[in-house]
């Protein structure tokens, strides 16, 4: 099927003949307003080894197909031009001599074929195609780099088991031309492309891009009616110390398996040990000298431990 419509393609581009399109269907194409812009820019498209998916995408509308009747419907890039192309001082110019155009470059839509009932449900897309500077693979069209290119469509209606001639109908589309490269001249057209593309937002500048809800920081939920010192030390995730750190790892914090249920929050072995209670203090106030006695003792005593304290036992 592929070379038979390949070698029909060849024929026309050989001659003087047009597909014929009086009386055939009607293609339309989508995003024409969009198109129209990178044609004002020169439109590029990256073309890499392993094949780079373009964008805008070839989106068509097809209309006045039989709906039972079965066709097929492809997409072919026509090397445009008989020259490269160089981008100097802001503008693109000819550069020299074209190469020869690689041979089929003609992508068939994966629904082909298919009822005309099919083709004229909803719009065809062509966002699988990929472009590529090296022998192609599944899907892959090879084109130049540095060269003009022009997508144009097809509709093939295939003939019936009772025979009948087949027809092709060849749609060109000039707003959609574009110079194949390996990575993108024109800034311009690099910031139409961020700005349409939905897959290219994160490139936009901090200014341009959606207002976005902030993350807010997690809450800690460690129960703060308890005493400070009284903290299950299993309820945080301790990070490995480092130098960068605030403040040094404690030596009392170890890495215990976490225990299932609910008296494991409850389990003594797990928690800061409360401050060292130390014995009180007891203040013992000398009498009062009498007048014109000569001591040599301070008015004022330092306190002094009780020594009849004991401290409980835990």
């Amino acid at each position: 099927m592929m070379s038979a419509v390949t070698e029909y393609i060849n024929y026309l581009s050989k001659s003087d003949l047009q597909a014929s399109q009086v009386g055939g269907p009607r293609v339309e194409l989508e995003d024409g307003d969009l198109w129209d812009k990178f044609k004002n820019l020169t439109n590029e498209m990256i073309v890499t080894k392993n094949g780079r998916r373009m964008f805008p995408v070839i989106k068509v509308r097809i209309s006045g197909l039989d709906p039972s009747s079965m066709y097929s419907v492809l997409l072919e890039f026509v090397q445009v031009e008989n020259h490269r192309w160089k981008y100097v001082n802001g503008e693109w110019l000819a550069g020299g001599k074209a190469e020869p155009a690689p041979q089929n470059p003609v992508y068939m839509h994966p629904d082909s074929p298919n009822f005309g009932a099919h083709w004229q449900t909803d719009q065809i897309n062509f966002s699988k195609v990929k472009l590529t500077n090296k022998t192609k693979g599944t899907g892959q069209i090879m084109l130049n780099s540095l060269h003009k290119y022009e997508p144009r469509v097809h509709i093939v209606r295939v003939p019936g088991t009772n025979g009948g001639k087949q027809q092709v109908w060849t749609y060109p589309f000039p707003t959609t031309q574009f110079v194949a490269v390996t990575a993108y001249q024109n800034e311009d057209v690099t910031a139409l492309k961020i700005k349409h593309n939905p897959f290219a937002k994160a490139f936009l500048d901090a200014k341009e891009r959606p207002a976005s809800s902030h993350h807010q920081p997690p809450v800690s939920t460690v129960n703060n009616s308890l005493p400070g010192w009284y903290i299950n030390s299993r309820s945080f995730n301790h990070s490995r110390y480092t130098p960068y750190t605030l403040h040094h790892r404690p030596a009392s914090m170890k890495e215990e398996p976490p225990t299932a249920g609910y008296a494991s929050y409850y389990d003594p072995g797990s928690y800061y040990t409360a401050p060292g209670i130390y014995p009180p203090f007891s203040c013992t106030v000398p009498p009062a000298s009498s007048p014109g006695s000569n001591s040599s003792s301070s008015s004022h005593n330092s306190p002094t431990p009780d020594p009849h304290f004991q401290p409980s036992s835990s």
